[in-house]
């Protein structure tokens, strides 16, 4: 959610600033750029509105509108709290992004097992960033906090999850071979969660309590396709109607083939410090404890890569023996994943072969075809020493 904010208003800036002048004219013309992406009529509802504020335009968002729809459509109840950002161009056609947030929200429906809900806060967010129009991308942002609760419940489970401060920052530049390449970051102090298990159906009840006084995000990218993602989005608001998109679905394949590869890299970790977990049989525990994940796009011959490292291992004495404690594991780095999968000719075939005025779209033999062709680049499933 601490990330999320920013983004509805990269689709308003999809425009140059180049030093405009902050007038009417100019909060019209956001207004209809956005418009493009989320539709008129979130516009017209006033699920947005953009006004001037001083030297620089005031981007407002009101969930009151889809709050109000959902409520008249679906067993489903939504609430957010309005919030706002400040948006000032510059000479070179970027925009200056700027916000004090502190986000609230809750919502509740009926789930399989009955019914969910979840609420959660977020205290003294502040946002700062410059938006490059010609990348679709924020070259930096900042985003702190001073603090998060979340609260959910369903039929089995109770959690509540609170953190301390927070700091996140993001940057991005062009990519060699087009797109954006990117890196992210986000340290959370104080992270703590308590998950109250009662399943009727099979007895269990147990309460489990997690603590860290440190959580980290990492992430980088390499050419992503951020502006033909966004040319897909306006065209899929351009021709929400079935008739309209069906007779423009050559545009759509052009669109998709333009937005190929995704990426061509995306690699990503999560990480605890000194975690404590409390449990009924007593507390285990870890210095250091986390995943990484990677993936190339769309290629002939790709890679996705996972890891789950830990060190520091600690588990409750009464568990084992003590003759037993040496036995056990004090490290883990387990590495594992996929190579040579060819999901390019997989996504252009489909692509080609796609028709939305047949029902269904694609020939009846289409997914035995792209299931011989995959298995015949012989993917590999990998596990590391």
């Amino acid at each position: 959610m601490n990330r999320v904010l920013p983004a509805v208003f990269v689709l308003a800036l999809s425009a140059p600033a180049f030093g405009q002048t902050v007038d009417g004219e100019g909060a019209k013309q956001l207004s209809e750029n956005l418009s493009r992406y989320i539709g008129s009529k979130a516009i017209d509802s006033g699920f947005l509105k953009v006004s001037v504020e001083g030297d620089a335009y005031k981007l407002a968002v009101d969930f009151k509108p889809v709050v109000n729809l959902l409520a008249t459509q679906h067993s489903f109840k939504f609430d957010f709290s309005p919030y706002a950002f400040l948006v000032k161009p510059s000479s070179n056609g970027t925009w200056n992004v700027s916000a004090d947030l502190s986000p609230s929200g809750s919502f509740e429906f009926m789930g399989p097992e009955g019914p969910q809900s979840m609420q959660f806060s977020i205290k003294d967010s502040k946002f700062t960033g410059v938006f490059d129009t010609e990348l679709a991308a924020f070259t930096s942002a900042t985003q702190s906090m001073a603090g998060m609760t979340m609260n959910s419940q369903d039929a089995m489970q109770r959690a509540k999850v609170s953190t301390g401060a927070g700091i996140a920052t993001m940057s991005a530049t062009k990519a060699a071979n087009g797109g954006v390449d990117f890196t992210a970051t986000q340290t959370v102090a104080d992270f703590a969660e308590t998950l109250d298990f009662d399943d009727a159906k099979s007895g269990l009840k147990f309460p489990l309590t997690i603590k860290s006084p440190e959580l980290s995000v990492n992430a980088t990218g390499k050419g992503m396709r951020t502006k033909p993602f966004l040319d897909l989005l306006a065209f899929a608001v351009a021709n929400e109607d079935e008739a309209k998109l069906k007779a423009n679905q050559a545009q759509l394949k052009s669109l998709l083939l333009a937005a190929l590869p995704l990426w061509e890299r995306i690699d990503g970790s999560y990480g605890f410090k000194d975690v404590i977990v409390e449990s009924p049989v007593g507390h285990f525990g870890a210095t250091e404890l986390g995943t990484s994940f990677g993936t190339d796009g769309i290629a002939q011959n790709g890679a996705v890569n996972y890891t789950i490292k830990a060190a520091g291992l600690t588990i409750p004495q009464n568990l084992v023996p003590a003759w037993g404690t040496a036995l056990l594991p004090t490290d883990i780095n387990l590495n594992f994943g996929g190579a040579n999968i060819d999901l390019d000719s997989m996504a252009k075939k489909a692509i080609e072969a796609f028709d939305l005025n047949k029902n269904p779209p694609l020939p009846a033999d289409f997914g035995d075809r792209i299931k011989a062709d995959f298995m015949a680049k012989t993917p590999k499933f990998v596990i590391g020493h």
